[in-house]
């Protein structure tokens, strides 16, 4: 049995993300959703907690793994996609001003 799912425990995260003046929060995708082409005034952190997700900033594609953060800067075009065959659990936080 696979203990990845469990791998990244999003309060931790919620916790690490505040101390550096970020908002966290859970968002859930379907599999083929995708948002494109958004542009935010402050920097964006992501994570996967599960599944496949996708993330394009400024035409260079990222695939990270569960736990691994991504750092989208304010002003950057940038999209999502869940390109998993499941449901993609990820989270993201905007720098609070």
């Amino acid at each position: 049995m696979s203990t990845e799912r469990h791998a990244v425990d999003p309060d931790e995260v919620a916790r690490r993300w505040r101390s550096r003046g970020f908002s966290c929060e859970v968002w859930v995708d379907p599999p083929g959703r995708c948002w494109e082409d958004f542009v935010h005034a402050t920097d964006e952190l992501v994570m996967v907690l599960e599944g496949q997700m996708e993330f394009e900033v400024e035409g260079h594609v990222h695939h990270p793994r569960p736990g691994e953060e991504l750092l989208i800067p304010a002003g950057a075009r940038h999209s999502a996609r869940n390109i998993g065959l499941t449901t993609a659990r990820w989270l993201y936080g905007y720098k609070e001003r």
